[in-house]
């Protein structure tokens, strides 16, 4: 590490989110972080990078970045495939690492990842949830980790804020193909509501999902999905996302028996406490009670309480703030608040909604990753662009 006790993070892959990344730390939003190098296939991004950041060394391959001794960490802001490859390089190379979203395509490569990652525990391995940093995420994982509303029993995610234009998709001959990118709203915009639908209310055991590739743009991939989940002992789940809602909707509701949390626009929470289990108030009405119900006479606060939580978010403090926490921890063992291993969670997820709308029936998280495999590369011969994976 440099002598001033900051990290030297090298940014693989100069495009629009390590574009961000690199004017944050050069902006100081990220204190224990300096530039160290930048690494880019594309010539142009290149030159654009020796001229931003004046002395600051360029390479086109990653390879020679972990090679030059110039970093103490990378974070990979390359398409989708590659996440895990130069997650593995970077670790074998004894060099911190930092995956953006999703950690891969498919549970197999990042499974290869997690291997590589749980024999090297001494070079750190995070993931870029930002959303994590996120503190009325964090406060909401609290008030369920602390049974504030009791067991869940169900919860729905409409998130449907991703419109994206036909344009978007034109840009570049890699995005939203089976074979470039890896799918399209479960893969590209959606990964950070499964990460923290996870987070806070765990992993279901199985999916049933409804999806439409190329329903209202043109391309191949999903751009609108509905899934069903199965959390065991009767705990449901819906997930809706979709990149064609102009206006769009973001509502996250987790009904517990004990209480209700409804989050609007990811900003704010209404929290319902009630004063005594569900059931219990059930068993404890009588027909007065359901006579002041029906009529609108029963007093709300005998039953519970509402509480309204909202925190201030500046745009790009979540993301400086995993940066700086992954910083920390390698500095100080810091807790990371993005362990990488986290990252399977989200793309396993993605490729049950796969597999369940491929085969039209309900599938375990447990699915075979062969034949995920298997289908999703008959998707990318299809599409006749790239080559089949392995």
């Amino acid at each position: 590490m440099s002598e001033n006790k900051t990290i030297r993070l090298g940014i693989i892959g100069l495009g629009a989110q390590g574009g961000m990344y690199a004017k944050f730390i050069a902006d100081g939003m990220v204190p224990s972080m300096s530039i160290g190098s930048i690494a880019d296939v594309d010539p142009a991004r290149r030159a654009f990078a020796a001229e931003t950041y004046p002395g600051t060394p360029v390479f086109e391959t990653h390879e020679e970045m972990l090679a030059s001794g110039t970093v103490d960490a990378v974070v990979t802001c390359v398409p989708h495939y590659l996440h895990p490859q130069m997650g593995i390089d970077a670790i074998n190379a004894g060099v911190n690492v930092m995956v953006e979203k999703p950690a891969g395509v498919y549970t197999g490569q990042v499974n290869e990842l997690l291997e590589v990652a749980a024999a090297n525990p001494q070079v750190a391995f995070a993931i870029m949830f930002n959303q994590r940093n996120n503190p009325l995420y964090q406060r909401l994982k609290e008030i369920v980790e602390n049974g504030e509303i009791g067991a869940i029993r169900r919860s729905n995610w409409i998130i449907t804020t991703w419109w994206r234009p036909q344009g978007y998709y034109n840009q570049s001959e890699w995005r939203a193909t089976w074979g470039g990118e890896g799918g399209g709203v479960l893969v590209n915009q959606a990964p950070h509501q499964l990460d923290l639908w996870q987070w806070i209310c765990g992993v279901p055991k199985s999916v049933y999902a409804k999806v439409s590739y190329g329903f209202r743009r043109d391309i191949a991939v999903e751009d609108e999905v509905t899934a069903v989940a199965d959390f065991g002992d009767g705990v449901t789940g819906t997930f809706i996302t979709a990149t064609h809602d102009l206006t769009g909707t973001d509502r996250f509701e987790i009904l517990g028996d004990q209480g209700k949390i409804v989050v609007e626009d990811s900003k704010t929470a209404t929290v319902t406490r009630l004063k005594k289990p569900e059931r219990e108030l059930s068993d404890s009405m009588g027909m007065e009670d359901v006579f002041k119900l029906f009529t609108g006479s029963l007093n709300p606060e005998d039953y519970y309480e509402k509480e309204t939580i909202e925190f201030p978010s500046e745009w790009g403090t979540q993301h400086a703030g995993v940066l700086e926490n992954f910083a920390q921890h390698i500095l100080n063992g810091t807790e990371l608040l993005a362990p990488g291993a986290d990252g399977i969670n989200g793309v396993r997820l993605a490729n049950a909604i796969h597999l369940s709308s491929w085969t039209g029936a309900e599938v375990g998280l447990d699915f075979d990753e062969d034949q995920f495999l298997a289908e999703l590369n008959s998707r990318i011969v299809t599409e006749g662009k790239f080559e089949a994976r392995v």
